[in-house]
């Protein structure tokens, strides 16, 4: 009598599966905020300590009804979580500084930098080269985001500016992923991301009155839009899926963002697509498969 073999655990398929879907979810709702920044009728830092601002609350209150409370955080995150969200805070800064003087996919595709950076990150940790998959998956990647990209040399050389700004949000940005990677080994995204958030909201401000913006909106909509559909679903859903997922597979994922905002800034602005454009969202979109794929056993 022959024993029947095992049946096939899909615990680990389906515990990457949600992650992934959160991933996707997220990149598509931060790619709303570069337009949500564009119709705000405060400042370009003004804006962003608004979606901070009215978010702060939600995700605060979020995360007391999960039955967390601050008494629970080591006192050594304190510190990293602080720097996170300063981190956040000038990577904010710099990107809606930069969407005003660029276009929308230039303007995510540079702040998300973060795609090569995080992931080099991820290497040097694990001190471990790529796989094969994972290095065809960075190749394609790296080709998808060049096309993406090849367009910015072409179209107006005062997009220097912008996209030079957008840059240095990136890699901010990269720094922040780092430190919140940190906080999430040991704690749960809701909390996370509220003590981040919070942490960003004074240095926003002084920044915002530094350059003597204007604070106060004639409009709240976009600012609502911002804080709502960028920071509390789009950060939030990043922030879970920084815990579960492999920083190359995250960092894949942000190439998504420049896709959702050309599309957008196509339809809006008439910031128009071409071919090219559009085989990079292909190639980005086939790493991003490649990379989430896990070997048989």
């Amino acid at each position: 009598m022959h024993a029947s073999p095992p049946k096939r655990k899909t615990v680990a398929a389906e515990t990457t599966l949600l992650p992934l879907l959160a991933l996707i979810v997220a990149n598509g709702a931060l790619a709303f905020g570069p337009w949500f920044v564009r119709l705000a009728d405060t400042g370009p830092i003004a804006s962003a300590f608004w979606r901070i601002t009215l978010a702060a609350p939600v995700l605060a209150a979020a995360a007391l009804a999960t039955g967390w409370r601050p008494r629970s955080v080591p006192r050594g995150l304190w510190g990293i979580i602080a720097l996170g969200g300063l981190c956040f805070a000038a990577d904010l800064g710099s990107w809606h500084l930069g969407i005003l003087r660029t276009t929308l996919a230039n303007a995510t595709l540079f702040s998300n930098s973060a795609t090569l950076m995080f992931p080099l990150y991820g290497f040097l940790v694990a001190r471990a080269w790529p796989t094969r998959l994972q290095g065809i998956a960075l190749g394609l990647a790296t080709i998808g985001a060049g096309l993406l990209m090849g367009q910015s040399y072409q179209l107006d050389p005062r997009h220097l500016v912008g996209d030079l700004l957008c840059l240095t949000a990136g890699i901010l940005y990269t720094g922040y992923f780092i430190l919140m990677a940190r906080v999430r080994a040991t704690m749960a995204p809701l909390p996370a991301l509220a003590l981040s958030t919070l942490a960003s909201v004074l240095p926003l401000l002084l920044f915002a009155l530094a350059l003597g913006e204007k604070i106060l909106p004639t409009h709240w909509s976009p600012l609502i839009g911002l804080a709502l559909v960028s920071q509390v679903i789009g950060q939030g859903m990043l922030i879970y899926a920084l815990g579960r997922l492999p920083p190359l597979t995250v960092g894949l994922g942000l190439l998504t963002q420049p896709v959702v905002a050309g599309t957008i800034g196509w339809v809006v602005y008439g910031e128009r697509l071409g071919m090219a454009d559009l085989i990079g969202a292909v190639l980005v979109a086939i790493a991003l498969v490649l990379v989430s794929r896990r070997p048989r056993a």
